[in-house]
């Protein structure tokens, strides 16, 4: 596999298992916010473990933050028993030492739910470890689109939409009493699965011990906060106008540099030359009148959340086109064609899958060999080999049920686990028509290996038999992904 989760490894999750809280079920959250976010999980505080579990015991294959593991506080990627993806940060172990701080805090963001939001779900407080819990955006961020583009520039019209996203965004949360936001940028921004553009909830948090609410680059700090260290509603004006700043120019202008083009009337040198023939001399000048509010030096003469909300909506083009398409990004539905296993799975062929899993053995599990030899001098370990060599016999002829006995019996001992032996089971449960087993099963191997397509085929095959197509749609795609990787990287 070559991966340091493709072994047999000590198996240290099993106690904090057994301890974990069930996940609730997502279901709906009648408030009045019930046409943004009604569909996501109430606030819950998670233990350890389950977070643990969900990231595949914080792998590093599953780090989506922009400097990996050396950020200081690091965000993962993972998923719930219920399949719900979700983003989880991990604070280093100096941050939030006051426990009721951090706990006020994550409970107060958590009552927040809406479809401008990447939304907080959840946190979990246990010893030295502080965790929060979000929903997962797959698509990068405003960053990433805007500055580090691949194949084509971002268009004005979707510029247009995340500038006005994010207005409302920082509108719902002053209606809701939460008007301070910690260091907004472009790195804040997360793009969801149809591309919209969604404010990350992190920002709304107050920050722990360091007390700082921007990042060590002063040029695009408010003045206001330079002089007395404190952020206020103002000073998340102008933060979001060196965002429109960005959306305009493609690029990171310290706004002293910018007001100065724009006191000179120099909109050429402030607008990105990508964008050439997509808006008017007035849309561009109606923007940049609004940046340069934003920026005003006197916090009084700044618009506020509702004003900007108010001034973007007529800038708006192109209303009715999805997110998607303006971003040039073919449909979910018409996403790339699954492989020949991929389509096994999805038409549930089960001797498919089989064929597949017998011809792989345990060839995944790198070093397995001269790890048992070695362990193998107490009796006791001799009959847990013995058990996987009869669960392993009964799985090639078929005889599913004894397989599933016998390969019980290894897994119940918990001196070891194996990615494989998971997968065989899942599919030996899936064969006798009992699909929720099955599921669980392919989580875990997915826990030891989360990167291994053949984990995530089992899942989506499980969701399938339990009827639940979506999120088996969404498991098919990340084993397309995850299979297409692998074949690349051979």
């Amino acid at each position: 596999m070559g991966c340091d989760f493709s072994k047999y490894i000590v198996c240290c999750w099993s106690t904090e298992q057994q301890q974990d809280r069930p996940v609730p079920e997502v279901q709906d959250d009648e408030n009045e916010d019930n046409n943004e976010g009604s569909d996501l999980l109430p606030f819950h505080e998670f233990t350890f473990g389950q977070l643990k579990n969900a990231t595949s015991g914080f792998a590093a294959e599953n780090i989506v933050s922009e400097h990996g593991e050396k950020a200081p506080n690091v965000v993962y990627k993972g998923k719930l028993e219920n399949q719900m993806r979700i983003a989880v940060k991990r604070f280093n172990r100096s941050a939030w030492p006051d426990v009721l701080q951090f706990l006020t805090e994550a409970r107060s963001v958590g009552q927040l739910r809406n479809q401008r939001l990447a939304n907080l779900l959840g946190c979990c407080c246990e010893g030295e470890e502080r965790l929060l819990v979000a929903e997962y955006m797959p698509n990068d961020t405003l960053a990433k689109h805007l500055f580090h583009w691949e194949t084509q520039p971002m268009k004005w019209a979707m510029r247009l939409r995340v500038a006005l996203y994010l207005a409302q965004a920082l509108e719902y949360c002053t209606n809701k009493g939460r008007d301070l936001y910690h260091d907004l940028n472009a790195y804040r921004v997360l793009f969801d699965d149809e591309y919209n553009p969604r404010l990350s909830c992190f920002g709304l948090m107050k920050n722990s011990r360091d007390g700082k609410s921007y990042s060590t680059n002063l040029a695009f700090t408010p003045p206001e906060y330079l002089r007395t260290g404190r952020l206020t509603p103002e000073s998340v004006t102008y933060s979001f106008g060196t965002l429109l700043l960005d959306l305009l120019s493609g690029k990171h202008i310290p706004p002293s540099h910018a007001l100065d083009l724009i006191r000179n009337r120099n909109l050429p040198m402030l607008t990105d030359s990508c964008l050439e023939g997509q808006f008017t001399n007035d849309e561009g000048t109606e923007l940049l009148r609004l940046a340069s509010r934003c920026l005003q030096s006197e916090p009084r003469e700044r618009p506020n959340s509702k004003s900007l909300v108010t001034a973007l909506i007529p800038l708006q083009k192109d209303t009715e086109v999805p997110s998607h398409v303006l971003m040039d990004i073919p449909d979910d539905n018409a996403a790339a064609p699954l492989s020949p296993l991929g389509e096994a799975c999805q038409r549930m062929d089960l001797t498919v899958l089989h064929e597949v899993i017998e011809k792989l053995g345990y060839k995944d599990d790198d070093g397995t060999e001269t790890e048992l030899s070695f362990q193998m001098w107490t009796n006791q370990m001799q009959e847990t080999l013995n058990s996987k060599k009869k669960g392993d016999a009964a799985f090639r002829k078929k005889d599913f049920k004894t397989a599933i006995d016998r390969y019980t019996q290894f897994i119940e001992v918990g001196t070891m686990v194996s990615p494989t032996i998971y997968a065989r089971r899942s599919l030996s449960y899936l064969i006798n028509n009992m699909p929720e087993v099955a599921l669980t099963d392919a989580l875990q191997a997915q826990i030891i290996y989360p990167v291994w397509h053949i984990a995530s085929y089992l899942q989506a095959v499980s969701l399938i038999a339990l009827g639940r197509d979506r999120e088996a749609r969404m498991a098919l795609k990340e084993g397309t992904s995850l299979e297409t990787k692998m074949n690349t990287d051979k």
